[in-house]
């Protein structure tokens, strides 16, 4: 399952992307927030995080302003790796490296046809294990 979550600032890219995922039948869930008024965005990773942690086919998307507190936030919880990416190529080198769990997006920087285009690719690239395995076995 795929959860998704913003703050205020992530709204309107959260919101493009539901779009995208609704039109390609991906399931998902949507965490909220649901407007543009002004929440705290640690409340939000948190929700989604603990969603993801459920199961290990389970993946997030995470976004604010920036993408920096998100992703600070994430971080912070283990079992959780999340990536804060700004083009096609580290989405994908994410998900083939890093096994990231969580897709972090800067909702006030690039652009939402960029942004679904990372999606994508986070959502379609595979976990390359081997050496890369046994690295993230090293943060543990």
């Amino acid at each position: 399952m795929l959860f998704i979550a913003s703050d205020h600032a992530g709204y309107n890219l959260k919101q493009k992307l539901v779009k995208m995922l609704t039109k390609k039948g991906v399931q998902f869930e949507d965490l909220g927030t649901n407007s543009f008024e002004s929440v705290d965005f640690p409340k939000y990773a948190k929700m989604l995080c603990s969603k993801v942690l459920e199961n290990d086919a389970n993946k997030g998307v995470l976004i604010c302003g920036t993408g920096i507190g998100m992703s600070i936030t994430a971080n912070r919880i283990r079992g959780i790796r999340a990536a804060l990416c700004k083009d096609v190529k580290t989405a994908q080198l994410a998900r083939q490296h890093n096994n990231a769990n969580v897709l972090v997006l800067a909702g006030r920087r690039g652009c939402p046809c960029k942004a679904k285009k990372m999606l994508e690719k986070f959502l379609t690239t595979e976990f390359l294990g081997g050496k890369y395995a046994e690295r993230m076995n090293e943060i543990d």
